[in-house]
């Protein structure tokens, strides 16, 4: 499966640890963020990588090169920082079955390959995971809407009343309809092209869209605290990983 990764931002909210590098190239316990989105999804089967940059974008390139782990790269310029469906768009030349999505931002200990085979077995047109946050929180992610049955009937892009605490995480995967979708998407009152009003349009058209619960745990890198917590909860991990190699020995 093809796998594309947004990595075009700026990363203003985590000044200034970019002042002098896009925001998917902090690091975070020693490793870019970017460098965790494409181990991920080389692990998850991916057969080539597509990469959209912007914001210093010579450097993702001379990092990265055209391979990682084997896997092909080709990178894609989203010329104006006007959104992720925009984003998406500069990679749909390239796309000819379904395919993953991750944000560039996120960092995942989680069951992706549960979104992966529900897209494989169901041949939805998108799959993607969700997870409950704080109430307070919802209102900085896409948040889902739902019905008495726990059905997704919409989805909204940093609502400023959220209609529930159910956001989706920064991992997809989809079909080519999303390209259909995400021309017909207007701006936000952000100035964005949302990936949440181009889902959203497929669900209202009647496609066959899935939510998967997430099981583990994810990061979105916005603010340096963000960086700080992501470095604890992953050598949290490494430890408890070394304490249960050490019993088995």
């Amino acid at each position: 499966m093809q796998a594309v990764v947004i990595a075009a931002g700026k990363g203003t909210r985590l000044q200034p640890l970019t002042d002098d590098k896009p925001k998917p190239l902090v690091e975070v316990d020693g490793q870019p963020i970017l460098e965790y989105c494409l181990s991920e999804l080389v692990e998850l089967g991916a057969t080539e990588l597509y990469i959209v940059v912007g914001y210093k974008k010579e450097q993702i390139i001379t990092r990265y090169g055209d391979a990682y782990e084997g896997v092909p790269i080709t990178y894609c310029h989203q010329r104006e920082p006007l959104g992720i469906a925009h984003a998406l768009l500069t990679v749909e030349e390239h796309i000819d079955d379904d395919f993953m999505l991750m944000l560039g931002d996120n960092i995942f200990r989680a069951n992706l390959e549960d979104v992966v085979d529900r897209q494989r077995e169901d041949r939805a047109d998108a799959a993607f995971l969700v997870e409950e946050v704080p109430w307070e929180e919802a209102s900085r992610y896409g948040v889902c809407d739902t019905n008495d049955y726990g059905e997704i009937t919409a989805v909204v892009e940093k609502p400023d009343d959220p209609p529930s605490n159910l956001v989706m995480t920064g991992f997809y995967t989809f079909s080519p309809a999303i390209f259909h979708a995400c021309h017909l998407v207007q701006p936000s009152n952000r100035g964005e092209y949302e990936i949440s009003d181009a889902i959203d349009l497929l669900i209202h058209s009647g496609r066959t869209i899935d939510a998967i619960r997430m099981d583990g745990w994810r990061m979105d890198i916005g603010y340096p605290e963000d960086r700080d917590r992501a470095e604890e909860r992953l050598q949290d991990g490494e430890q408890q990983v070394a304490s249960a190699s050490d019993a088995e020995n």
